[in-house]
């Protein structure tokens, strides 16, 4: 659920508002361009934060994009009302043009999945991505990417490297400590920068804790 649109005046909104401001002010020198969003486990629903933050991001009139790297699993084009093909994945594969689809939200777009492809991770550390990352940086201001859990599979930590940073999200009633503290291991192994975490809670509340 987007709760940034269906109740935007409540406090879960205004938590990922703040979340939105803290990020803003992370790095003042060098403001983050691109963002990956994901979560140490399964089911801890960090593409639904992701959206929501997109959400707040595209309503402050950041040209905001959202980017489906979930090839797994992917979810955007559900929660956006979009279709899931033409997406990333076919533009990957065959050159095709970025089928970029504009949303509801006034200064977002989202760029869905597109097919369910045999080697994501493959796909994700191509230089095609690069590309496709540097094209959407010149149409955009930020770009957000959803990802696949960091200690499931190796897509998050791959594309992490390719990005300004990455935010954990962390469910408060699912993710153990001890898959959190392995999550921000393995990325940071990898040089991967590490923006913070936010915590989602049972009532969809977000806050951002930094790692300095």
């Amino acid at each position: 659920m987007l709760v940034t649109l269906t109740d935007p005046f409540s406090a879960q909104s205004e938590a990922y508002r703040t979340l939105r401001t803290n990020l803003s002010f992370y790095s003042l020198d060098e403001p983050l361009r691109t963002l990956v969003v994901t979560s140490a486990a399964p089911d801890e629903e960090s593409s639904i934060a992701a959206a929501n933050l997109a959400v707040t991001m595209a309503q402050s009139g950041r040209k905001t994009c959202l980017v489906e790297c979930d090839l797994r699993r992917p979810s955007l084009h559900n929660l956006l009302a979009v279709k899931q093909q033409p997406g990333l994945t076919n533009t990957l594969i065959s050159d095709d043009q970025l089928p970029i689809t504009e949303t509801t939200v006034e200064n977002l777009w989202v760029l869905p999945g597109g097919a369910k492809p045999p080697n994501p991770a493959d796909l994700l550390g191509s230089r095609k991505l690069d590309q496709v990352i540097q094209t959407l940086l010149e149409q955009v201001d930020i770009v957000l990417f959803t990802a696949p859990p960091v200690n499931v599979v190796t897509d998050a930590t791959i594309l992490g490297a390719k990005v300004d940073g990455v935010l954990l999200v962390i469910n408060s009633g699912k993710t153990r400590r001890d898959q959190a503290q392995r999550a921000t291991e393995i990325l940071a192994k990898a040089n991967v920068r590490i923006v913070g975490a936010t915590v989602v809670n049972a009532t969809d509340n977000a806050s951002l804790d930094t790692y300095n």
